[in-house]
């Protein structure tokens, strides 16, 4: 049995507060993995949520860049470039709001993606939903986090997006916003969330042919962690539909997760971490983790098929 399956296992057989008692596994972050595997398995929501399969290929940048660079993200199959929008302010002067990051800029991304999908439109409740939505990932929705919250949906609705996917003309979409309308009234988001937003046509139609379903309670569990909400996705992408034992090397992972680390070095040590949370809250997944890389296993969908 690996380590994640001996974690799951101490919780099922003594709790959390009996598993703390018992000595430490070899896990990094072995206490935030182990209340986090926790949280998952006692959540008794069994809601759905879908996100972009080009979003569970590649990522926002998890910490702010200056408001005018451009984030790239490439993959071995996949191109990621997002283009920060501008404000009016003024009568005469556009700034540069800079491209959305962090763990609430996917959370909204999230929310208005699985209400696109659940409902088949693209048109998307908004304000009351949005703050439903929080709260039920324990995201608070006032004061400085509902400040966050506001300043990542300004960055999502004036950015413009290009998902461009190697060897498959015709797939993805280029240059373009990902909703055709402000999710407040007036652009700098001094007001009040709209009621509505729309989706565009290119983002939608992308999405409805490629949703991937995910665990909302297993995004509820680590939603202030924006790397293990990235490797979560990426797991339920990729792990279902593995034949065979597939190798993944370090340098490949850090070309995919690591833009925010300059030296593989200091990358590789907190993907680690990253991962153990995430497969806390997968409990289906099966990665061995080596001195060259990672080893993905076929695995079982965080979401079955009955369920989807």
């Amino acid at each position: 049995m690996t380590a994640m399956g001996q974690i799951h296992r101490r919780l099922e057989d003594h709790g959390l507060q009996g598993s703390l008692s018992l000595p430490e596994l070899d896990i990094a972050n072995y206490r935030q993995v182990l209340e986090a595997a926790h949280a998952f398995m006692t959540d008794e929501e069994q809601q759905t949520g879908f996100l972009y399969s080009g979003w569970c290929q590649t990522a926002l940048p998890h910490k702010r860049l200056p408001d005018d660079q451009i984030w790239t993200v490439r993959t071995d199959h996949l191109r990621l470039m997002i283009e920060p929008g501008s404000v009016a302010r003024g009568h005469d002067e556009a700034v540069r709001v800079g491209v959305p990051y962090g763990s609430k800029a996917r959370l909204i991304l999230l929310h208005l993606q699985s209400e696109a999908v659940r409902t088949k439109s693209r048109e998307i409740e908004l304000g009351k939903s949005l703050r439903v939505w929080l709260g039920r990932l324990g995201v608070p929705i006032g004061g400085q986090s509902m400040g966050e919250v506001r300043q990542q949906a300004i960055r999502i609705s004036r950015c413009r997006m290009t998902f461009q996917i190697e060897g498959a003309s015709g797939t993805g979409f280029s240059s373009q916003n990902l909703v055709d309308t402000s999710m407040f009234s007036h652009e700098d988001g001094s007001s009040g969330l709209m009621g509505s937003v729309t989706l565009s046509e290119g983002f939608f139609r992308s999405l409805m042919r490629h949703p991937v379903p995910l665990q909302e309670a297993a995004i509820r569990s680590i939603s202030n962690n924006s790397q293990a909400l990235d490797i979560y996705c990426w797991l339920a992408y990729r792990l279902h539909v593995l034949d065979r034992a597939t190798p993944i090397t370090w340098r490949a992972l850090h070309a995919q997760f690591g833009s925010s680390y300059r030296l593989l070095k200091h990358f590789r040590p907190r993907f680690i971490e990253s991962l153990h949370l995430a497969l806390g809250v997968y409990p289906e997944a099966e990665v061995a983790i080596s001195e060259t890389g990672i080893t993905l296993l076929p695995s079982r969908p965080p979401v079955p098929a009955r369920i989807r």
